[in-house]
């Protein structure tokens, strides 16, 4: 098991989070952006900055068990089908079970934006995020732990 961060607009929280983990845990941890972004990490992998290269690397290196960090919608549905986990950085875990439903709802978003709709942005960071992604990154890490035994 290793962790993936698709390092692209992640929040410092969570990567520094995510790093102290892995360290205690002693898993490795890989960080994946486009060179225009600066991220501090042993294994970093930096990639060109076309359109979805980073999601496409994260992709490409993930294996069955891993546990990718991402707010990509569409990366974390090729990620849950090849029997990898994943987890937004708010803390949303995307799963077999709501991953259509996920893609159902950001394509019908995508539409009314297309027919000149205007839907809500992202809101700013909170406490509350931070406390909600370590909940939510532990228990599943903890559940992959179970998992494995």
């Amino acid at each position: 098991m290793k962790f993936i961060i698709d390092a692209d607009a992640c929040p410092k929280f969570v990567l520094s989070y995510v790093t102290e983990f892995a360290k205690k845990e002693g898993l490795e941890l890989i960080t994946v952006a486009n060179f225009n972004h600066q991220i501090n990490s042993a294994n970093h992998i930096c990639v060109g900055g076309n359109s979805q290269e980073a999601d496409l690397k994260v992709a490409n290196i993930t294996r069955p068990d891993d546990l990718i960090i991402t707010q990509d919608w569409g990366l974390a549905a090729l990620i849950v089908s090849k029997g990898a986990y994943a987890i937004s950085p708010t803390g949303k875990v995307f799963s077999l079970e709501n991953i259509d439903f996920l893609l159902e709802e950001r394509e019908l978003k995508a539409r009314f934006r297309r027919s000149g709709g205007r839907t809500k942005g992202s809101t700013k960071r909170t406490a509350e995020d931070d406390k909600k992604f370590i909940k939510n990154f532990n228990n599943l890490f903890t559940e992959i732990q179970l998992k494995d035994k």
